[in-house]
């Protein structure tokens, strides 16, 4: 009997040295080899992604270098992780919209062109706005985004599900929640007060938000963020029934409620409020999120809440 050898992917991530990029290609070369996942980012930093594989210098906007990476390293799959972020984009408009499309376009049109197999695109509850309902957000509802992010991460899903329908390409993507991790600092998004909080919390004992105390966001921890993601790419084609982008959650919280779990192991913690221009962006998306569809499709599963994150991050951030 015959036993056919399932072959690895060859994966090419493209903004490696980000938030998520950072974790997922350390997680993804445990998984698949340490050759074959290429990190790629638009600088040559000096950190464990850069130094611990393959790496490659790439700007996400031309498409020759994209291509001709994926024909050097033979490449199947890419992940598409670069992006301006909600806080940044508002701050430059034209910028997010080409960078946030074309990256975007130049990787859907390598899979159309039959040069890799498959896609991993991450989209956002930025594509919601504040016509949508607040609370449990729903798979299907009202879309009409108020920021350029959001804009941007809407009509991408709309590319991803046209790819997908008329030319067969193989396009996976979730919705992230405002994620919290401790490897990376965050960059440029509106949900980062999540993460600033633990490093202020340890380094200064006070923190001053940018939100309102009792300003509600779905969020997630990057451990669950990262399965998440691995997890959809792993999946059976015939298990993924959105092609646009799924809903997916794990928790809700406010500020009150994150400095109070802080408190818990840091009793002298102090937070103030001091909303800003991001108080807008955080206003116009959910509450908490409807992620039934990810639940049921391809088995979705959240581990982290609002308390053991907490301890996860006091731990390595301590």
């Amino acid at each position: 009997k015959k036993t056919i050898q399932k072959m690895n992917p060859k994966i090419l991530i493209i903004g490696a040295c980000g938030q998520i990029g950072t974790e997922l290609t350390q997680r993804l070369r445990k998984l698949y080899g340490t050759d074959n996942v290429i990190a790629s980012d638009i600088r040559k930093l000096n950190t464990d992604v850069v130094n611990s594989g393959p790496f490659e210098v790439v700007n996400a906007l031309d498409f020759n270098q994209i291509e001709h990476l994926v024909e050097v390293h033979q490449i199947t799959d890419i992940y598409l992780m670069a992006a301006l972020l909600s806080a940044t984009a508002e701050k430059n408009p034209a910028f997010a919209w080409d960078l946030n499309m074309n990256s975007l376009f130049h990787v859907l049109n390598l899979a159309k062109a039959k040069k890799i197999k498959k896609i991993f695109w991450p989209s956002s509850i930025a594509v919601f706005g504040p016509t949508t309902p607040k609370e449990n957000t729903p798979q299907y509802t009202v879309m009409e985004p108020s920021t350029v992010y959001g804009i941007s991460k809407q009509a991408g899903e709309r590319w991803c599900e046209y790819y997908h329908n008329i030319y067969g390409v193989d396009v996976r993507s979730i919705r992230y929640p405002g994620l919290i991790s401790w490897s990376t600092p965050p960059g440029g998004g509106t949900t980062d007060y999540a993460v600033d909080i633990f490093y202020k919390a340890i380094a200064d004992k006070k923190y001053e938000c940018f939100l309102s105390s009792e300003t509600k966001m779905p969020m997630m921890y990057m451990d669950d963020a990262i399965d998440a993601t691995i997890n959809i790419m792993k999946a059976p084609a015939e298990k993924i029934k959105i092609h646009s982008s799924y809903n997916l959650a794990a928790m809700s919280f406010t500020p009150t409620e994150i400095a109070a779990e802080i408190k818990k192991h840091i009793p002298e913690f102090e937070i103030t409020y001091n909303p800003d221009f991001r108080q807008k962006i955080a206003d116009s998306w959910p509450a908490s999120i409807d992620d039934s569809e990810a639940r049921e499709d391809w088995d979705w599963k959240h581990t982290f809440d609002l308390e053991t994150m907490t301890k996860d991050m006091l731990e390595h951030l301590g």
